[in-house]
């Protein structure tokens, strides 16, 4: 019997994570599905999204999804998350669009091995300092060199814009609590997680498994924006802070967008992520085997101790009655 309805996208017809938009944000409608389109309605009409195109949708206060979006979604690999208002609290998110746990078993194997943690953590380091020679630093010493650098950036844009700067102060239970430009920082770091986030599970990555950052369900996600920030984030922010916005929220989101329209960030953060999970070393290639982990198929196997996988959905009981 045929199975009614438009039938889920094969994995491999699906675009890749860094091809996809970034993100898309939505408040106060209602979000459906037509055909293998996502459809937000309003007071002011109906528009078209195609799902495919997806990486993430942020769903803000107001809105009300239905169950064939939320199946379109998941189909596609678009990851759903259920944000705040201003996009800053985020609570939830939906399936990944990897089906490979190559990644995810990479990643738990470095974060539970010191000297491989370690290894990782220094090389996220060696990101954002580069020409610089991080493999004998300690932790602390890289915490040092990452608080300076991060404010020499704020000093350098405050400079740059004319905007008053005084520390990194906010209130993660009011939006409001706090000067233009720490709203602005707190709206844009928003988006950015939300992205991070979106890439790391639709690349089958662990978000709670960091090395940096520890003990929270988002730490990796905290350890791969923590990259971006002074080249995307604080600048935007400052610009925003500058300009005298009365919606510092909304025209925050839309300059992250702005800032990250051509997919080079979704790009980057794909390959900074498989970066520092498969490469051996700081200067050690990369298992290509592991490289496509979209165009995996979507199968399940059985581990052994021997070290090989097998076929699953098969009985190795082989007559025996254990």
């Amino acid at each position: 019997m045929k199975i009614p309805g438009v039938p889920p996208a094969e994995l491999a017809d699906l675009n890749r994570a860094q091809d996809r938009l970034s993100f898309i944000y939505l408040e106060r409608c209602v979000i459906h599905r037509d055909s293998n389109a996502i459809t937000t309605t309003d007071d002011k009409g109906i528009i078209h999204i195609p799902a495919a195109t997806l990486g993430v949708l942020l769903l803000g206060p107001g809105t009300s999804i239905t169950q064939q979006a939320m199946m379109l979604l998941a189909d596609n690999g678009a990851t759903a998350v259920w944000v705040g208002e201003h996009g800053v609290r985020y609570y939830a998110h939906g399936r990944p669009l990897a089906r490979s746990s190559r990644l995810l078993v990479a990643q738990a194997a470095a974060v539970t091995h010191r000297d491989r943690r370690l290894q990782v953590a220094r090389e996220m380091y060696r990101m954002r300092f580069p020409g610089e020679d991080t493999t004998a630093l300690t932790m602390q010493q890289l915490r040092g060199k990452e608080g300076a650098r991060v404010r020499r950036s704020y000093r350098e844009h405050a400079k740059r814009t004319g905007v008053n700067w005084n520390n990194r102060e906010y209130n993660p239970d009011d939006f409001t609590d706090s000067d233009p430009v720490n709203q602005a920082l707190s709206a844009a770091h928003a988006c950015l997680y939300g992205v991070v986030h979106a890439v790391i599970v639709a690349v089958g990555a662990s978000p709670g498994l960091g090395f940096v950052h520890t003990g929270h369900d988002r730490s990796f996600v905290y350890d791969i924006a923590d990259l971006y920030k002074a080249d995307i984030t604080i600048p935007v922010a400052f610009d925003i802070a500058a300009s005298g916005s009365t919606d510092i929220g909304a025209d925050t989101r839309r300059a992250v967008r702005d800032r990250i329209h051509d997919g080079a960030l979704l790009d980057r953060c794909v390959h900074d992520i498989r970066t520092l999970l498969l490469s051996p070393g700081p200067t050690g290639p990369i298992d290509e085997e592991w490289l496509d982990e979209e165009a995996e198929n979507d199968t399940v196997r059985l581990w052994d101790d021997s070290g090989y996988e097998f076929t699953s959905g098969r009985n190795y009981g082989g007559g025996a009655d254990f």
